[in-house]
């Protein structure tokens, strides 16, 4: 049963619920999407994450023009002269378009959901998480931007004894962690670079807060694994990986760094909102460029996984 100090009401806007991963902390477990993010990564998959509000995706190849998006609008944002196809100045996100799209070349983009929504949700898959030792993952965007949601539906699945954890970069300000740490397992936290001008080159910000956030982190208890996205051309030198790795030896109880090789996931939906895809077309990393990086990490006595958590 969930604890009735759990505000059930509290609201936040998520924009995806996915079941059964494997990689995003132990066990299996269902990753909740929240909207909303501080930063702006060139090769970021989730673009529809970054905005806090919800949007309207259009999906061109699938789109019929049969009009009746335009014919239900309410306040005139559907213009079949724009290569997106809603003026984002005008629409008011009320979602009678998508609703009336039938060749689903529309789509909602974030709903406003209620803790006791979610965690209903959640309840289906109960079951997989007891048996596998898994658990509930929060990511986006970045959910610690939405602390007053989160905090109650981490409260909710404290009652419901799942594992907990979150994929962040933890640009956010400190009284938020205070908040959100004693309510999880694992904080699976990503460094990008250790060069905050390269860092804001590609990201839009400074790093000195997320290195800080990292060893307030570390030092609270809570398991921190740091992740590292393998950027090529951005941060897959070895200079910043050996830099990195003593960074990751200096923080107390951290141990373990995931390095993640770059993918051009989730680059059609920068499309779909009318943004453009700031990344040049350079390949992925190979496995071999990979293990190299691993001998770096593992040379500092750190456990080194290529991918997620499996």
């Amino acid at each position: 049963m969930v604890n009735e100090m759990v505000d059930l009401k509290a609201k936040g806007i998520v924009f995806d619920i996915q079941k059964f991963s494997v990689h995003d902390g132990p066990g299996i477990r269902t990753i909740v999407f929240l909207k909303g993010c501080p930063l702006s990564c060139r090769w970021c998959s989730n673009p529809e994450s970054q905005c806090r509000e919800p949007q309207v995706m259009f999906v061109s190849k699938n789109c019929i023009g049969c009009g009746k998006c335009k014919e239900v609008c309410p306040v005139n944002a559907v213009n079949f002269e724009l290569p997106y196809r809603i003026d984002q100045s005008k629409c008011i996100k009320c979602g009678k378009c998508v609703e009336n799209c039938y060749a689903n070349a529309l789509e909602m983009s974030g709903t406003e959901r209620t803790v006791e929504e979610v965690i209903s949700e959640l309840k289906k898959d109960n079951m997989y998480y007891r048996r596998s030792g898994g658990g509930i993952t929060l990511s986006g965007g970045e959910a610690l931007t939405q602390v007053d949601f989160i905090e109650e539906l981490l409260k909710g699945c404290r009652a419901n004894r799942w594992n907990t954890a979150v994929e962040t970069a933890a640009f956010v300000n400190k009284d938020v962690l205070k908040r959100i740490l004693p309510l999880l397992d694992l904080v699976m936290m990503d460094i990008k670079h250790m060069n905050s001008e390269k860092h804001r080159e590609y990201i839009g910000q400074g790093n000195e807060i997320i290195l800080e956030n990292a060893k307030f982190i570390a030092s609270s208890g809570t398991q921190l694994i740091i992740r590292v996205p393998v950027i090529p051309g951005f941060n897959d030198d070895k200079d910043n990986i050996l830099k990195l790795s003593q960074f990751v030896v200096s923080l107390k109880n951290v141990r373990e760094i995931h390095l993640l090789p770059y993918h051009r996931l989730g680059e059609n939906k920068y499309g779909y909102l009318g943004y453009k895809y700031k990344m040049p077309p350079i390949d992925p990393p190979s496995n071999e460029d990979m293990n190299k990086l691993k001998n770096i990490v593992e040379s500092f006595g750190l456990i080194c996984k290529i991918g997620g958590v499996s």
